[in-house]
Formats: C-alpha cells, structure tokens, sequence
C-alpha cells in the first residue's frame, strides 16, 4: 500500500434516492472523500455494465460505487432490480480482467439515509486504500 494514495472512486446514483441521500450528507456536512465522484443517473437499471467496465478497465477509476433506491421502491418499478441482476454479470467479468471483487459495490440507499452514503463511501475508500492503485491505472 502506498501511504499517499487516494483512490479514485465513481458513484453512479439514482436520481430519487442516492443522489439525494448523497446531497443530505453533504448539506449535514457529513465526512466522507472528495476522491468520490457522483454520476447522477435516472435509475440504476440505466447503468450499462459497460460503464462500469470502462472506467475500471480504461484506467478512470480504482472502484466504482452503485447506489439506488431500496428493492421495491423504484420509481421506475424494477430498475434496481435489473441492477441487481447486472452485478452478478459484473462481478464475473471483474474476475475476467483480474480485478479483485471490492472494487465494486452495489448499495441501495434512500434519500433519507445521508450517513448511509457518507458510510459506504468512506468503507469503500478504506477498502480500497488496502487493494492499492488499479493495475489499469496510469498517472
């Protein structure tokens, strides 16, 4: 592990409910890394699992984060759903790149729940601090 290393992490949240938890945590003025960049997306069930392999793969980031509305509460019906069913394909393709599972995450976080984002993002920060740099990684 290098001492100085901050890892690079993308947040693709749902519009209804991570996005907002996301922004009540920072209104609170809850702690958690600034080397987490939010992707505000309509759903989670629009997240392609290309995007998330592209920016794992393509060197943009050392982990990427999805978060949405809790299973039953879409405001698209089954976005979550879907995206639950993507993180199974995910982790399979993880595994064919040689990238350890953790630098993925799939969370269901509701807009009232901002300690929850501040807290699953400082986890996977701490996690990833661990793993050390991507290997496709390049600075």
């Amino acid at each position: 592990m290098v001492d100085d290393y901050e890892p690079v992490i993308i947040a693709f949240c749902c519009n209804w409910c991570s996005y907002a938890s996301a922004d009540s945590a920072g209104t609170a003025r809850m702690q958690y890394p600034a080397n987490v960049h939010i992707i505000r997306a309509m759903c989670t069930g629009m997240v392609h699992p290309n995007f998330i392999m592209d920016a794992l793969t393509n060197g943009y980031a050392d982990g990427v984060l999805v978060c949405g509305c809790h299973i039953g509460d879409c405001h698209y019906q089954d976005g979550n759903k879907r995206a639950e069913q993507r993180a199974e394909a995910i982790q399979l393709m993880l595994e064919d790149f040689g990238l350890e599972e953790e630098r993925f995450r799939l969370e269901w976080i509701s807009a009232s729940e901002g300690p929850k984002f501040a807290k699953v993002a400082n986890e996977m920060t701490g996690t990833l601090k661990d793993l050390g740099p991507s290997p496709y990684r390049s600075e």
